[in-house]
């Protein structure tokens, strides 16, 4: 089984990193390729940084309300691109309502403080599998 490929950044101007470091190491420990592209980003950027790493899965870490902005131009660049790479977003901040907010303009996956690391790894795993071969670029 292909090894499935993280790519893991913070936008905006949101310096909180250490929730990223911290699922980046529980994604490595479960065998997965991860590759932190670092905090300040811009959507743009993380789109790019995800096509030159030939990212599986796209994780934003969200610990300031700019997600709500960010994370749906996140998405629509990958569109504008013809790429199909889920983007799971999460942080302190992340209410349920927002939450259903993200999901609904196109976010794979949400996971708040205190999820599971299980939860985290086999969700990054599904969606790594499911969309294996769906990505493309124009």
């Amino acid at each position: 089984m292909p090894q499935e490929k993280v790519s893991l950044a913070v936008m905006g101007i949101d310096q909180h990193e250490n929730g990223v470091i911290a699922v980046g190491r529980i994604l490595r420990e479960a065998q997965m390729s991860t590759h932190y592209l670092g905090k300040l980003l811009s959507p743009k950027q993380v789109v790019e940084g995800a096509i030159e790493h030939q990212a599986d899965v796209i994780g934003i870490s969200c610990h300031s309300w700019e997600y709500l902005v960010l994370v749906p131009e996140l998405i629509g660049e990958l569109k504008q691109r013809g790429l199909d790479i889920p983007v799971i977003i999460g942080g302190s901040v992340i209410t349920p309502a927002d939450s259903r907010t993200m999901k609904s303009q196109g976010v794979a996956a949400v996971f708040g403080a205190g999820s599971r690391d299980e939860d985290i790894v086999d969700e990054v795993r599904r969606l790594a599998h499911d969309g294996r071969g769906v990505r493309s670029e124009p």
